[in-house]
Order: structure tokens, then sequence, then C-alpha cells
């Protein structure tokens, strides 16, 4: 209950009582709610502006956490790409050098970086340095990532199909070097021994005793068994082995391969003799690359130590006469 309030009146000499106006009373309160009205306005712009509220503080300890993690993924992505630079380097000064491919230039591992600004909708808040930052690194490891993985396939096909290169070359000698009794003849010109004259001899000439075994030099496909039907090799076999490169075998006493029969490197195909054209018992052996008769003293690698393959060569290269 309000206090009631007297004032002492000079006139009457009397106490008498305090009467505020209504108009007095409506006007003292509104400028008590203006004043509080003010008052409270600008407590609550400072606390809007200056103090955060539960949620507020909640979601910044979020976005501070996110940024930390950010921070953390942006510097392993440096890491990453610093990986990913070594694997790019070894696929392409080691691993495509050993396959002899050619190298993924850069312009192919760099594709699809540049141009249009795909990362406009990042831009505009706070952290959009750092966000943009990071998702163009994601972005270029994934993609770079993407075409190491196909070279690397494309690496493992070339590896496969340099193995199988390998055991199809034609690498060793046609009859064992413990049944071998020199070299008769090797490739080049060499003297005819019907005619007597210098005529191009196109294989090397292994003379050994009639029933010498005779092995195919590299896996392969025989093509022709049998007979050769008047060219001068007698009884011969050719073996296909891919990849451009033939073999032939002739003047054997007996021929073991069937054609179309696959044999492997070192597989006995047939036995040493003198049929066709020939002037004592031998194998006359060549190498087809293309269609074209190539010197066989370059595919003895894998039987011969280098002072073995030094011996053959300086044999090889004697001008003396066929066998045939």
């Amino acid at each position: 209950m309000a206090k009631v309030k007297y004032y002492f009146n000079t006139h009457s000499l009397k106490y008498e009582k305090v009467v505020i106006p209504l108009k007095k009373r409506l006007v003292s309160v509104l400028v008590f709610l203006a004043t509080t009205s003010v008052f409270a306005t600008v407590i609550i712009l400072f606390a809007y502006r200056f103090l955060d509220s539960p949620k507020e503080k909640q979601l910044k300890r979020e976005i501070s956490q996110y940024k930390v993690q950010m921070e953390l993924l942006n510097k392993r992505s440096d890491q990453m790409e610093s990986v990913l630079k070594n694997l790019q380097d070894k696929d392409d000064n080691i691993y495509r050098v050993i396959m002899e491919a050619e190298p993924i230039p850069d312009e192919v591992r760099n594709a699809g970086f540049g141009g249009v600004n795909k990362y406009k909708e990042l831009e505009g808040y706070d952290n959009s340095t750092l966000i943009v930052e990071t998702t163009k690194k994601i972005d270029k490891l994934s993609k770079e990532m993407y075409i190491q993985s196909k070279s690397f396939d494309e690496v493992f096909k070339l590896a496969k199909n340099k193995t199988e290169l390998l055991a199809c070359l034609p690498a060793i000698q046609p009859i064992s070097k413990r049944y071998m009794k020199g070299i008769g003849s090797g490739f080049g010109f060499r003297i005819d021994p019907i005619y007597k004259t210098w005529m191009p001899h196109p294989g090397f000439d292994f003379p050994a005793s009639i029933g010498t075994p005779i092995y195919a030099a590299g896996n392969g496909t025989v093509i022709n068994a049998e007979w050769d039907g008047g060219m001068g090799y007698g009884n011969r076999v050719k073996i296909d082995h891919g990849y451009g490169y033939v073999t032939l075998y002739g003047h054997m006493s007996r021929v073991v391969a069937k054609k179309g029969q696959k044999v492997k490197r070192g597989d006995l195909i047939g036995y040493v003799g003198s049929t066709g054209r020939s002037t004592g018992p031998h194998v006359h052996y060549e190498v087809i690359k293309n269609g074209k008769q190539i010197d066989p003293i370059n595919f003895f690698s894998n039987d011969l130590s280098p002072a073995d393959y030094e011996k053959l060569r300086i044999m090889a290269a004697q001008q003396n006469q066929a066998f045939d």
C-alpha cells in the first residue's frame, strides 16, 4: 500500500494530504517506463554485442574445433601430396623406364585444374581461405591419385607383358654347350660349302654328334615341323615366339615337336642330324624378327657366362666355310 504524503499549508496553518493529479501520474509512469525500456535496451544490446549465450558458446567451440580439424586435414593433405609426388617420380623415372614406357606428361597429371572457380560457394565466410585451399588440395589429390592408379595398372600390364616377352625371347642355344663342338659358322657372309663362293649365311651352325638333343630357345608355338620341301634345311622346326620373333632349327635327324604344339624354353623338339643341304651333322639355327633374319649372337643371354659369350662371339666372327 502506497504511503500517504502530507504537506504543511502555510495559509491554513494545517497539514494537508498531498494529491497528485492523474495527468502528472501518467506522465511519471510513462517517463519511468521509457527510462526502463531504454536502460533495458542498452543492457540487451550490450549483452548481445559482448556476451555469448550458452548456444553461441557451444557453436563457437564447435567452430574452433572444426578449424583445428581443418588445419590438421590441410597438413595431412600436404603430407599425402609429398608421398604422391614421390610415387609419381618413381613411376616416371624408374618403373616406366624399366618397362620402356613414356612418362606421363605433366599436362595429363594436372588436367582439370584451374579455369572456372568451382569453389565460389565456399567464399564469404570467416574461414573461407582455409576451407577453399583445403578443398582444392583434396580435389587435386583425388584426381592425381586416380591418374596414378591408372598408371600403375598400365605398368603392371607392361610388367606382365615384359615377363611373357622375356620368357618368349629366344635366349638359349639350341643345343647344350656340353654337346657342342665349337661353332661351325656364324651369321654373315661365309664360303658356301657347295659352290665355294661368298654367300650370306643367315644363322648359326652348331656342329654336334647325330642324335644330340635340340631344344626350343624360348616359349612359343610350333608352326612347322616337317621336311622343308626342297629349301635345303632338311627336317626342320620353326617356332613362333610372338612379339615378331621366329626361330628355325634345320637338318634334324628326327623331329619330335608337332605343328601347333605349345613349347617352353628348353623343351626337346628334335635331334641333330645332317638332312637336307648339309655337309656334316649340325643344327642350323636362325632367329627371325618381323620376317628378317638377324644375328643370333645377341640372343644367348640365359645360358652363357660373360667369358663363354665372348668366346662364342669370337668363334662366330671367323670367316670360315658354312656347313650348309
